[in-house]
């Protein structure tokens, strides 16, 4: 599957532009003359060449972050709104916002207006900023004449992502603090304590504990190869980045990570909303089927669930309801099911999805209150492990140092 840039006529002959995944030119033309766009240039988009750079770290350069992306919509839907011109209310952004890589941006976005660009086209030559979803809202809003009241779904949708990403870091800060601690006691343990209690062992010739044993030969190991062990710890996060940068790597994570204990549960939910909430400013926002999936697969931000969405279009441009298409994945739960297929019959899917959207963020606000109490007694469970082994190698020889020191 690769993706295409197509631009058509509708039946108003107005001009539309967008992108599709397909396998050929053929299926895009296929898939808009099934949408009553008649097809007038389909380009192959070029793919990025796959090298280290794809890994690097922008050191010293700040990114667009998801606060100013909101910033910047609100703002052009209050100045639109109040009759602004578009080129003036990006020169007011520009010299206004306190990123100068948004400034930047915006300057570039205007650039591209003066050149006779719309600005949806504009902004596809940012897609590090503004995503599929974003661009597609907007190219609709364009066609429609609607564009401010695009500018305002956006903000609704974003600024909720936005709080949905700092309930999640919330509630995994103190789990976190709390491994980076027990870590880091395992290794003054390892480095400082461990080897003057097997000097003590060694004068004394006892047998020692299988866990004894264990836990010198981990200290023996961490203090005569430590640069092993750091090296070990700098490069890890390198090589999951690494890992993660390839399809199959984050295809595999994005499966697993739905299913984790406690925590998957949060993320399912969190990308079941955040599919519903998409699907339904597409589906309010008139957004062809064909090309709302398309968008909708890169913005619930899982490649597994991205492939049953994308799954889900291919059927429906087959002519299989969306009733039965989602049902084929087996991945959505039989309330949005349900609400799915009320709301094809009674023609207000928006509407049902905007609710099951409202219930998963219900869902998520509740499940991440309780997260830190749901993660606590494994928390608890490990520190009582650790402290077992711990007491176990260092404790139980002491019990027989007086009869290996008195000779027996």
């Amino acid at each position: 599957m690769s993706i295409f840039n197509y631009q058509g006529r509708d039946r108003q002959g107005q001009l539309i532009s967008g992108q599709f995944e397909a396998e050929s030119e053929d299926a895009v033309a296929s898939h808009l003359l099934d949408t009553n766009i008649t097809p007038v240039n389909i380009n192959q988009q070029q793919e990025k060449t796959k090298t280290s750079s794809s890994i690097k770290l922008n050191f010293g350069k700040k990114t667009v972050s998801l606060l100013d992306l909101i910033f910047f919509s609100r703002q052009m839907y209050t100045l639109m709104r109040a009759g602004v011109p578009i080129l003036e209310a990006l020169q007011g952004l520009r010299e206004s916002t306190p990123s100068d890589q948004l400034a930047e941006i915006i300057a570039e976005l205007r650039d591209g207006l003066d050149s006779g660009e719309e600005l949806s086209a504009a902004m596809r030559h940012h897609p590090e900023v503004f995503s599929n979803l974003y661009i597609s809202i907007i190219e609709v809003g364009e066609a429609s004449g609607t564009l401010p009241e695009s500018f305002l779904k956006l903000v609704n949708y974003l600024e909720l992502e936005r709080e949905t990403r700092e309930r999640i870091k919330a509630a995994v800060r103190y789990p976190i603090i709390v491994i980076v601690a027990i870590v880091a006691a395992m290794l003054i343990i390892n480095i400082f304590v461990i080897p003057a209690f097997a000097a003590v062992f060694t004068k004394f010739d006892a047998d020692l504990p299988l866990a004894t044993r264990l836990l010198i030969a981990t200290s023996s190991f961490t203090v005569n190869y430590w640069y092993l062990v750091v090296g070990f710890i700098v490069a890890l996060p390198f090589v999951i980045r690494f890992y993660l940068a390839k399809e199959t790597g984050r295809l595999k994570w994005d499966r697993i990570k739905l299913k984790l204990p406690v925590i998957g549960g949060i993320l399912y939910r969190a990308t079941m909303g955040r599919f519903s909430l998409a699907m339904a400013i597409c589906v309010k926002s008139g957004v062809p089927w064909g090309q709302a999936m398309s968008v909708v697969s890169n913005a619930v931000d899982n490649m597994f669930v991205r492939g049953h969405v994308l799954k889900m279009r291919d059927d429906v441009e087959r002519g299989i309801t969306i009733t039965q298409a989602a049902t084929s994945t087996k991945l959505f739960p039989s309330i949005v099911l349900q609400m799915i297929s009320v709301g094809e019959q009674t023609g207000s899917l928006d509407n049902l999805l905007s609710e099951v959207a409202e219930y998963y963020e219900r869902e998520v606000e509740y499940q991440i209150k309780n997260l830190s109490a749901s993660i606590e007694p494994i928390l608890l469970a490990c520190v009582g492990i650790m402290v077992l082994i711990l007491a176990l190698g260092v404790f139980l020889p002491m019990w027989n140092l007086a009869d290996a020191a008195m000779g027996r």
